[in-house]
């Protein structure tokens, strides 16, 4: 993305969580530590299963009234039901926003820009009443605006922007290792290790018990991640669940297929480092897999 472009991502949902107890209600559950959302600084974070295996995905800003989580628009109302089972008796209103707000996506320079004109030098703003906040997970995928779907076109006329395409954002996350399409094959399939949460600043090892902490915990101490989601590059279609074979043995299996296939490698039996660099098969069709840098091996 160029500095005068935006990208309308028209897909995301918001949510709102307000009330007495917010702040420890959310502490409870997600994977992050809330503590460390405020005015000049947002997270991405997940909620786990009990096993610590992968449910949801967002990011958290902070509100007037608490906090916002930007997620997947499809997920919405299942992560509104998912927490609900939590409330009890807790003072905590969840109110689903999608409607009237959207989120954008604009270049690092460009957020940089908006630094000087507020004089800030925080990761997460405000700017003509809408909040501007760095990707946690990689700020190679530039800021994104958290804006009322009324004040966005103002919004872009002030900042001189040009809507574009959102596949050039989605190719480059791709491009990054990180998927922005079909998470919803991810659920409750791999543990939040295995989904690199770790590498995308999604998990606290430091704050205290969430829902599947424990096992998280216990992967991470012992280093017990047997398979890690990677990027899969490859020059045709490929189907869901498919087996990636190297040498006619099973070395993963695609699971997020097209347009931007992920799969799901074996970091053991066989050893990752002695395919990594190789061309594997996924019914008769090559394909390579490509390694983030940011990953961990």
């Amino acid at each position: 993305m160029e500095k005068d472009q935006i990208v309308i991502l028209k897909d995301r949902g918001l949510i709102s969580l307000s009330g007495q107890d917010v702040k420890d209600f959310l502490q409870n559950i997600l994977s992050n530590d809330i503590e460390k959302v405020s005015w000049s600084e947002s997270v991405f974070s997940a909620i786990f299963t009990p096993q610590g295996k992968y449910l949801y995905e967002f990011f958290i800003i902070k509100s007037n009234n608490g906090y916002f989580l930007d997620c997947e628009n499809e997920f919405t109302k299942d992560i509104i039901s998912h927490l609900s089972r939590y409330k009890l008796r807790s003072k905590v209103e969840i109110e689903d926003l999608s409607s009237d707000h959207v989120i954008g996506i604009i270049n690092l320079d460009k957020f940089k820009e908006i630094q000087d004109y507020e004089k800030k030098e925080t990761k997460t703003l405000v700017f003509r009443d809408s909040s501007v906040f760095t990707d946690p997970r990689n700020q190679k995928l530039g800021a994104r605006i958290l804006s009322k779907l009324e004040k966005l076109h103002l919004t872009i006329k002030k900042l001189n922007l040009k809507i574009i395409d959102d596949q050039i954002y989605i190719k480059k996350a791709f491009a990054l290792g990180i998927p922005i399409k079909g998470t919803a094959n991810l659920k409750d399939q791999l543990f939040g290790l295995e989904a690199n949460l770790d590498e995308l600043k999604a998990i606290d090892f430091k704050k205290g018990c969430y829902v599947g902490q424990e096992n998280t915990a216990r992967m991470k101490l012992k280093n017990k991640i047997r398979k890690k989601l990677m990027p899969i590059n490859c020059d045709e279609d490929l189907s869901l669940d498919s087996e990636i074979l190297y040498e006619n043995k099973s070395v993963g299996k695609i699971i997020i297929a097209k347009p931007y296939p992920f799969g799901l490698i074996k970091m053991f039996d066989p050893d990752f480092n002695s395919f990594k660099d190789r061309q594997l098969k996924v019914k008769a069709k090559n394909v390579k897999i490509t390694i983030p840098a940011w990953i961990n091996l």
